[in-house]
Parts: structure tokens; sequence; C-alpha cells
């Protein structure tokens, strides 16, 4: 569902680009509200949600679907914890649909998918685990890693149940925007993929803004 925001970007209290292949790693708190921009459009935002004050509280792609009784997640979703709480609202969306079926890219995948020549190549999981590293007093592990939400990238489900990647439905400067409904912890690995349609094989700036 495309639903603009009325939210102004120079009234937002933060701003931050992130390249491609980078991490960002923050809290927001209850109220605040975040927006995602494809800045170059086609490209891929692979995001984990935690409960900021426990993060054993994490998003949930099986509570967040049988909530909301939709694959796809868009403007009116309401992003649900592994305690089948709400976590986020998504209230814009200028893309239209975002996916949370599809996984992240890792070196393991990208060997099973394409070649034993791409296990080297960068991936959204190797971002993940970078900014667990360099940011210990979060108290995030390796074991926090689980559901994660492809923003703007387009996985249709076949008609045999499958999964496809395709070519995306964003564009430059299209935007989803949530508003938390508790403190949260955000980790965005704005995706390197070179090897299926999710960015164009051309991975490109996003930039985030809080209000």
């Amino acid at each position: 569902m495309i639903r603009t925001s009325s939210r102004l970007i120079d009234q937002a209290s933060y701003r931050q680009p992130i390249a491609a292949g980078d991490y960002w790693l923050q809290r927001i708190e209850a109220g605040q509200t975040l927006r995602i921009i494809d800045c170059e459009g086609n490209q891929a935002a692979d995001t984990l949600f935690f409960n900021a004050d426990d993060t054993a509280e994490r998003y949930s792609m099986t509570d967040t679907l049988r909530g909301q009784k939709n694959v796809f997640l868009t403007a009116g979703t309401v992003l649900r914890s592994n305690d089948d709480r709400p976590m986020l609202e998504i209230v814009a969306d200028t893309c239209g649909r975002h996916d949370t079926l599809g996984g992240a890219c890792a070196t393991e995948s990208n060997t099973v998918r394409y070649s034993l020549e791409k296990r080297h190549m960068h991936a959204c999981r190797d971002s993940w685990m970078l900014a667990v590293a360099e940011h210990p007093q979060y108290g995030l592990t390796k074991r926090d890693i689980t559901h994660n939400i492809n923003f703007f990238m387009n996985v249709p489900v076949t008609a045999e149940g499958g999964l496809t990647f395709e070519d995306g439905v964003s564009a430059a400067g299209k935007y989803v925007e949530m508003v938390a409904k508790m403190n949260i912890l955000v980790l965005i690995s704005n995706c390197p993929q070179l090897n299926n349609p999710c960015n164009g094989y051309n991975p490109t700036p996003i930039e985030v803004v809080v209000w």
C-alpha cells in the first residue's frame, strides 16, 4: 500500500547516510519515527530489530505474518516480536511492499546459490557480525542474528510456494517509515549482494532519518 508521510526531513533530529556494504546500529526510543530511504533505487536494506531493553526479544517474521495475514510488509503492517508484541508500525511507504521471507545473504548461501568462488564475497551476515563485534555494549552475539526484513527487496512467491529473487520494485528516493512501539535497537546491513537482482547488481547508499 502506497502511503506518503507528512514529516519534513529538515525537522528531523538525526540523519545518517549508509554506504553500500556498510552497517548501521542505533537505539531509537518508543514514539520516535524511523525512515529508511532508498537513495538511488533498487537497493536492499537488510534489517534486524531488537527490544533495546531486553535483546532476547526481537523481530519475528512468523508472528508478524500470522498477525497481518500477508507475506509482504507495507503501510499498516505492525512488526511483531517473538513475544508477539508490537515493536514498530509501518506508517508510510512509497515503495509498496517489502520482503521478510528471503533472509539475508551470507558467505555460505552465496556458495550454495552461486558458486564456490563466491564464498569470500562480502555479505550481510558479515556486516552484522562486524557490528556485533564493534559494539559489545549492546550485548548482542551471533545467536541474536535471526529473522530480518529486506526493505525494498522484491522476492515474489511462486505458485508452488517457492521464492525467487527479482528486480526491485523500488526507485530513487522511495522510503519506508516506522513508529517505534517500544525502545528499539536497529541493526541494518546495506546489502552488498552482487549475485542477484536485489540491488540491480550495483549496491548503492541508503539513508536513515529519525524524528
